[in-house]
């Protein structure tokens, strides 16, 4: 028998209330209400830092069909605020699951609700912009009252605004860590399985944490990066005293405007001519270290299927995206340049400084499970580190 499922609803800020069913914990969850248009990788969105403090709507009808297991995760657990999803399959399988989404989810305290009409809330994030929300998730054998939706529709307006929001430093590290583990391999040439080992380090990268996921570390450790990684209020001095061959700027959640700390290190490692690469917030940070400027997406981009163009080759990328919040192409002073734009709506994706070794990256590069066809913007990393030690 299939367990019977206790109500839950979805309340907007602006009043709207969707009836679905709890598919995680119980009880009320509140954040920025977005949608997620990928068709695979939920265990990855779900552990993604980037997506703290917001309820991650999956376009995508049916998740959760290959249950979850402990090597796909991009952090030491679920950040984003809470799913919505159209239908949860009361039956996983995969050779490598561990659990099914439901357990999942209720081991790591997550409200979530399913069974509401996805597309009918798509469309209007798409036309009204993202907006908070709450999702309340009933227990057995409770049922939903008007006090209940009015209750819900009062936490989504009182939730916090992402902009403004410093929210680098909720998730970031404690204390500085180093990184070795390469990219996963269903089969190596030895005949294991799973994630591998750096063990000839050509150079040695700092990465700023400031929301950073695993596949990215992967990703420098398998281009042979030593990788050191440092919680986001670490002066540039610190990061300078290791002597590194490059520094890496990570992604992360909220606004990045109010992270000031964040920026003035990474102007100061800048001009030093330390070759810089940002991903996502990090991308952002660099700009506004530079002197550009930042705005408030109406819905953000969030998918694994968004086109960007390389401006310096025309090559047409697919590619994974996050971001609520971009670098405004109109502020780019003379040291930076235009790099990548996006197909879907013209918005800046990559820029470049035009009197250091420094680049940034709106996208994720790194996209686990895919796709993979911007990875070569970490070759272009090691590239300028490798021209910086001759």
């Amino acid at each position: 028998m299939f367990p019977v499922l206790a109500p839950a609803i979805l309340a907007l800020a602006d009043g709207t209330v969707f009836e679905g069913v709890a598919i995680g914990s119980t009880g009320q969850t509140v954040g920025e209400v977005v949608f997620n248009t990928a068709l695979t990788g939920y265990q990855e969105i779900l552990t993604d830092p980037s997506y703290r403090q917001q309820i991650v709507t999956l376009t995508y009808p049916h998740i959760g069909n290959v249950g979850v297991n402990g090597e796909d995760i991009e952090s030491g657990a679920v950040q984003a605020a809470g799913l919505i999803i159209k239908d949860l399959p009361q039956l996983h399988s995969n050779f490598r699951a561990g659990q099914s989404l439901g357990d999942y989810l209720r081991r790591e305290g997550i409200v979530a609700i399913a069974g509401l009409d996805t597309r009918a809330l798509t469309r209007r994030l798409r036309e009204h912009g993202a907006q908070n929300g709450a999702i309340v998730a009933l227990r057995e054998g409770e049922t939903l009252t008007d006090t209940v939706r009015a209750e819900a529709v009062a936490a989504a307006r009182g939730a916090p605004s992402m902009a403004g929001l410093d929210l680098a430093q909720a998730v970031t590290t404690a204390q500085p860590y180093e990184w070795s583990e390469t990219e996963w391999r269903l089969q190596r040439e030895d005949g294991t399985r799973g994630y591998g080992r750096l063990a000839q380090p050509r150079f040695h990268v700092v990465a700023y944490d400031f929301g950073v996921k695993r596949n990215i570390l992967r990703m420098l450790a398998e281009r042979g990066c030593r990788v050191t990684v440092v919680p986001a209020r670490t002066p540039a001095a610190e990061v300078l005293a290791l002597r590194p061959d490059g520094v890496f700027l990570s992604n992360g959640p909220g606004d990045p405007e109010p992270c000031d700390y964040a920026i003035a290190a990474a102007a100061t490692v800048i001009e030093r001519g330390v070759p810089t690469f940002g991903i996502c917030l990090g991308h952002q940070i660099l700009a506004l270290a530079s002197g550009a400027r930042t705005f408030k997406m109406k819905f953000g981009h969030h998918g694994a299927n968004h086109p960007v163009k390389d401006l310096d080759t025309g090559r047409v990328s697919i590619t994974s995206q996050n971001h609520g919040f971009a670098v405004d192409e109109a502020s780019l002073p003379a040291t930076l340049r235009a790099t990548h734009v996006s197909l879907f709506d013209g918005t800046l994706q990559g820029i470049a400084r035009t009197d250091r070794p420094a680049f940034g990256f709106q996208g994720h590069p790194e996209a686990s499970p895919g796709p993979h066809d911007i990875a070569y913007l970490f070759d272009r990393f090691t590239a300028l580190m490798a021209a910086a030690g001759k």
